[in-house]
């Protein structure tokens, strides 16, 4: 009897892997500390800002369309293509623009250290010279976390998928966090994030199509939020 013929890898096709690789990257066990962060939601339950299942919806989806979901996922798209062309001058340009977008020191602490960590665990991991340019191009600079992931993502994985995936992981970190503070129970959690679903795919899809003079965010509210969590007395999240 002969031995059995060996099955070709799933992953042998290029689209498969590029999904692993998202699911990897978008996974809340990829260690990037996205779980210790909640952009001004913490001070938003304690205000009564947030109190239930609606609010906590309401307030993510406003994130998400206008606040910095709309705003990552345009530096992102930009980021994406930039590295794709290998237009290094203009990367630079998106990872300044993108670091000097944050309203408070928070949210800046946010973006700058998962991006940190990001491009840091993706070059140990899932190393590539996308990865390894950024972070001599950078030298000590923040790399904010869109163009991080959008430097892993590059050349690997293609951009509307990628972004979509991404921008539902922030939305659904949200919730998770969300869930913890208000607090709600885990089915209610997964009601969010599933009523969220229309709004992450319609912002993915106008991020696609802005130029970057679209930039810009109208999430006052949320801003408020992270500038008194900074002072707030009892936290669990950074921000």
């Amino acid at each position: 009897m002969g031995m059995p013929t060996a099955m070709p890898s799933p992953l042998a096709d290029g689209g498969e892997a590029a999904l692993y690789r998202l699911l990897t990257w978008t996974s809340p066990a990829y260690p990037t500390g996205a779980f210790s962060y909640s952009h001004g939601l913490e001070w938003a339950v304690e205000d009564g800002l947030v109190r239930d299942r609606a609010g906590l919806e309401a307030w993510v989806a406003h994130v998400v369309e206008y606040g910095a979901g709309w705003s990552d996922a345009v530096l992102f798209a930009h980021a994406h293509r930039a590295v794709a062309a290998g237009d290094w001058a203009e990367v630079d340009r998106i990872a300044d623009l993108a670091a000097a977008l944050r309203a408070t020191g928070e949210l800046a602490l946010e973006s700058g250290q998962q991006g940190a960590s990001f491009l840091a665990i993706t070059r140990a991991a899932w190393p590539g010279p996308a990865l390894d340019r950024l972070a001599a191009l950078r030298d000590g600079r923040p790399v904010p976390l869109p163009v991080a992931q959008a430097a892993a993502a590059a050349g690997t994985v293609p951009l509307a998928p990628a972004l979509t995936a991404l921008l539902g992981a922030f939305a659904a970190s949200l919730v998770s966090a969300g869930v913890r503070l208000v607090p709600l129970g885990q089915t209610d959690g997964q009601r969010v994030t599933a009523a969220l679903m229309p709004v992450v795919a319609r912002t993915a899809l106008a991020a696609l199509a802005a130029p970057l003079d679209d930039l810009g965010t109208a999430a006052p509210m949320v801003d408020w939020a992270a500038m008194r969590h900074e002072t707030q007395y009892t936290r669990l999240f950074r921000s």
